[in-house]
């Protein structure tokens, strides 16, 4: 570790702010939907036709696979996540 560094670890930095919880939020549904469009492209899925498969919206499926947004439901990353071969694991540690 750097001798001249000073204060706490970010973890704990995010804690003491109180945003830890929306902070690790955040960093799961970026995660999630940059894994859905690397399966997509990989699978030549275009929007389109994801949307299709999927019984929604383009602008629906728009709204899942924006990082920023976290207000989509597990059913509907679950969905979307069967459609490309994949699975959504959760754990309680």
């Amino acid at each position: 570790m750097n001798e001249n560094y000073i204060g706490d670890s970010f973890d704990d930095f995010i804690e003491e702010e109180g945003i830890s919880v929306e902070v690790e939020n955040e960093a799961v549904k970026r995660l999630i939907s940059y894994n859905l469009l690397d399966a997509m492209k990989e699978q030549h899925i275009n929007k389109t036709e994801m949307a299709k498969r999927m019984n929604t919206s383009r602008a629906e499926l728009n709204r899942l696979l924006n990082p920023n947004n976290d207000s989509v439901t597990l059913s509907t990353l679950k969905k979307a996540a069967n459609i490309v071969g994949k699975k959504i694991i959760l754990q309680l540690r």
